[in-house]
């Protein structure tokens, strides 16, 4: 997610980069081949002295001296960001027994992604194991003269800068780069041992839920489904919380099969068929579309390969077809409509052809209005439909948008600034009010529910006015109380009936809410009484 342009807030930020120390510039950007092709020893800035997490401690680079550091600039919102955490992890892995630091520099673009406790939340939530630098004040990020997210640099066992890359993709280059160094230096005498450092995940302890992601009610036949996002499954309880069906054995991987053998890993979005016999799922971080058969208990691949895409224009059979972070799903007859984060864009699985194809936006990271297959997105989260129209959270442009879901439709802005750091807390005539990093929408009627996820509140959006009203939240993290109920980064929405029901992703919790009278209930979603409710 680069940084195009800067708003009056971000000007002094912009100078700074501009302006930044002598010889780290010239290290940045590098591709692959030229990682460590660096004229001169350039000698790493000192670390600002920020807060830090996942360690128990804070680091200077003196204290590094004998590793190979790699720093990853990065923050939470960010598809990007997380496309790259499958790398690091890769490395860490890698080298284990070996004098690799990996360090997390987080310098964040929204507001609420400058608190330590949010950023703390993150790192759970992404299951990050190295020591995070809470840089909210972009010190570390100016001294290092990056300008992107993500950003990744190497400084040497001697304390010296030997690459700056920006971007995704670089997992072979950086795993060339830190073999060459741990080589290198072996030979000079220069290494010291493996370090280890206290993580956050230490003293966090897990419910029922974690992180659950999105949320699907079913009135119908009278169940809630759920993605438990971190902990890897699909959850399908009654209407009271009561756990019905486990779907997914728990553990991250990607396997099809009967319900207790079947692997996801971080799932998201939910759609449910017509006849209520085949629930579909975004296995976000599998970059996969799976379908679940509720009438057999057993999951199957719909769609993807379990690798990362980076085809802005995919048109192709739906296993030979490679996704990217799909987020949120909404089912329109036999067209499945994907919101693809990791490109940008809206996807779209036609169920009869077993087909995948590009529907809207050319997979610049952007808010641009118009013909759909011109438009662009930013990072859609959200879905929501009335089988005319697609309502889209879009993230990073903090907006909501819509999209006419005929041969020739457009795209346009439904609601907020539409521009990557156009963001805020403000209610009002759509154009003028503000959102900050919203995750998910609702139909109901004339409204549509939009959970405004860093704003910690659920707003409304009259259709037919466009004007938007606070509805839930009382903007801070806390759990609140009955009368006066708080949200904590709310990821999901489902209106069914007289009931809107959130997903409270970071309180890890699922709540009921009567549409008229704003009364909230939360669920006691708990295990099932006997191992059958896991077939």
């Amino acid at each position: 997610m680069a940084i195009p342009h800067f708003k009056p807030a971000w000007l002094a930020i912009a100078l700074a980069l501009v302006s930044a120390p002598a010889g780290i510039a010239r290290a940045m950007p590098m591709n692959d081949e030229n990682l460590l092709n660096i004229a001169e020893n350039i000698h790493a800035p000192e670390f600002a002295p920020v807060e830090w997490l996942n360690t128990d401690k804070p680091l200077k680079l003196a204290d590094l001296k004998g590793q190979v550091v790699l720093i990853d600039f990065w923050t939470y919102c960010c598809i990007n960001c997380m496309h790259i955490f499958p790398d690091l992890r890769f490395l860490e892995e890698k080298y284990h027994d070996q004098p690799l630091v990996v360090i997390g520099c987080h310098s964040g673009k929204f507001s609420q992604e400058k608190d330590a406790a949010n950023i703390r939340q993150a790192i759970l939530r992404h299951n990050i194991s190295h020591p995070v630098a809470v840089d909210s004040d972009f010190a570390i990020w100016k001294s290092f003269s990056v300008r992107a997210w993500p950003t990744l640099a190497i400084i040497d066992p001697e304390g010296n800068v030997v690459g700056l890359v920006s971007g995704e993709g670089h997992r072979e280059g950086l795993d060339r780069a830190i073999a060459k160094l741990l080589a290198d230096h072996k030979k000079k005498g220069t290494l010291k041992s493996p370090m280890k450092f206290r993580m956050e995940r230490e003293s966090f302890a897990t419910g029922v839920l974690e992180f659950p992601g999105k949320v699907l009610a079913d009135p119908q036949s009278q169940r809630l489904v759920i993605s438990d996002t971190n902990h890897h499954r699909v959850l399908i309880s009654d209407l009271s919380g009561a756990i019905q069906h486990v779907i997914g054995a728990g553990t991250i991987g990607l396997a099809d099969g009967p319900f207790d053998k079947a692997r996801f890993h971080q799932p998201q979005g939910l759609a449910l068929s017509a006849d209520g016999k085949k629930l579909y799922v975004a296995d976000t971080e599998n970059h996969a579309l799976r379908v679940v058969d509720l009438e057999n208990k057993s999951v199957a691949t719909l769609a993807g390969n379990g690798k990362q895409s980076n085809d802005y224009n995919a048109n192709g059979p739906g296993t030979r077809t490679a996704l990217s972070s799909p987020w949120d799903l909404a089912l329109v007859g036999d067209r499945l409509y994907i919101a693809m984060a990791g490109t940008h864009q809206i996807w779209v699985y036609d169920i009869k052809r077993s087909r995948v194809s590009v529907f809207a936006g050319t997979g610049r990271e952007a808010g641009i209005q118009g013909p759909n297959r011109s438009a662009a997105f930013a990072q859609p989260s959200g879905l929501a439909t009335d089988g005319q129209v697609l309502y889209v959270a879009d993230s990073e442009i903090s907006s909501i948008r819509s999209l006419e879901l005929k041969s020739d439709g457009k795209t346009s802005l439904f609601a907020g600034g539409g521009e990557l750091f156009e963001f805020g807390d403000a209610d009002g005539e759509a154009d003028r009010a503000r959102f900050q990093h919203p995750l998910g929408v609702a139909l109901s009627g004339n409204t549509l529910f939009a959970a405004d996820t860093f704003n910690h509140r659920i707003r409304t959006v009259d259709l037919k006015t466009r004007e938007v009203a606070t509805w839930l939240g009382t903007g801070r993290p806390d759990p609140g109380t009955p009368d006066k109920i708080g949200l904590f980064e709310p990821g999901g929405l489902c209106a069914a009936g007289d009931t809107l029901y959130v997903a409270d992703t970071n309180h890890h919790r699922i709540l009921a809410v009567d549409i008229k009278s704003r009364v909230v209930r939360i669920l006691d979603v708990r295990p099932p009484k006997s191992s059958s409710a896991g077939t």
